[in-house]
């Protein structure tokens, strides 16, 4: 397997910080999505390999792996779990030996590499069996990682979504609340597991962006909404859509411009608690008309000469 720069893929340096890294993907994944370029084939692919990129580097863990052991990240832990056990044999004696295993800047080199899985997995890293005197150890399989896209409104409904992974289809509920960044587990979906051992496991981040009408803070929603003149004034009722469909207010009169009211539970949703609600703030923009009859400008210099 080539080695592939997940840095250079984001433009980024060894150095990024996480917010860099997420920025970045963010920036990337904005411009290269398939949706953007349906006759463009690239597109698709260089989404994928951004996905990929974020998904390592968003990952302290993984990243660290990453940077130690480059394209075998994915068997750092088999290695470490090995050399571990070699150390082990040594102190009593027993000498096993895979021998020279090495890396260079976080990129292992193959030959070395393909004596260590031939020493702990009865293989080499092409694939075929080799037998060998050494003891083989079960070892759980690698986990994959995904990131996905979700709107805001989708977050805030429990809906289930299927997604391909390592070339399966697999059906997940995701439960209403999910927060951007926010990372779930799902046991066993990762790659198979060596000599016996469990399974790896699959690893979702969300992406959630920001919407243009909705500001989440939390699990409370933040909205500005016109309100016509007569009605700041007046008072009277106003209609408008939430996250849970729309709702009738009534506005008291002389309702000021960029006042704020709350309705309580009428937010987002809190992640796996049934029932349960932030609050949505309204920011009221009170509209003035943009042309005026001449009926209405009477009207209007007759209200000012009470006033005066």
């Amino acid at each position: 397997m080539d080695f592939i720069d997940y840095y250079k893929i984001l433009g980024l340096s060894k150095t990024a910080s996480e917010s860099e890294i997420k920025k970045a993907f963010r920036k990337l994944a904005r411009q290269f999505h398939p949706d953007l370029h349906p006759d463009d084939p690239d597109a698709k692919k260089r989404f994928q390999e951004i996905n990929e990129a974020y998904e390592v580097l968003s990952d302290p863990e993984k990243r660290a792996k990453y940077d130690k052991y480059g394209k075998d990240w994915k068997h750092g832990e088999a290695f470490e779990q090995a050399r571990q056990e070699q150390e082990r044999q040594r102190a009593s004696g027993y000498q096993q030996g895979f021998e020279g295993f090495s890396s260079d800047g976080g990129q292992a080199y193959g030959s070395d590499f393909s004596d260590f899985f031939e020493a702990m997995f009865g293989q080499t890293a092409g694939g075929s069996r080799r037998q060998h005197s050494g003891r083989s150890h079960p070892f759980k399989g690698a986990d994959f990682q995904a990131s996905l896209t979700l709107p805001l409104q989708q977050a805030a409904q429990t809906h289930q979504q299927i997604l391909e992974v390592n070339g399966k289809k697999v059906r997940i509920t995701i439960p209403a609340g999910i927060t951007d960044g926010q990372k779930i587990k799902l046991s066993g979906y990762g790659d198979k597991g060596y000599n016996g051992g469990p399974d790896g496991d699959l690893y979702i981040t969300f992406n959630i962006p920001a919407d243009a009408r909705y500001q989440r803070q939390g699990d409370d929603i933040y909205i500005s909404e016109p309100l016509p003149l007569l009605t700041a004034v007046l008072g009277g009722h106003q209609e408008i859509e939430t996250l849970n469909g729309k709702v009738k207010i009534t506005i008291s009169e002389l309702t000021q411009n960029e006042s704020k009211i709350r309705l309580k539970g009428k937010g987002f949703p809190l992640y796996k608690q049934e029932g349960k609600f932030g609050d949505l703030y309204i920011k009221w923009q009170v509209q003035l008309p943009t042309k005026l009859s001449d009926e209405e400008r009477s009207l209007f210099q007759k209200l000012q000469s009470l006033r005066s």
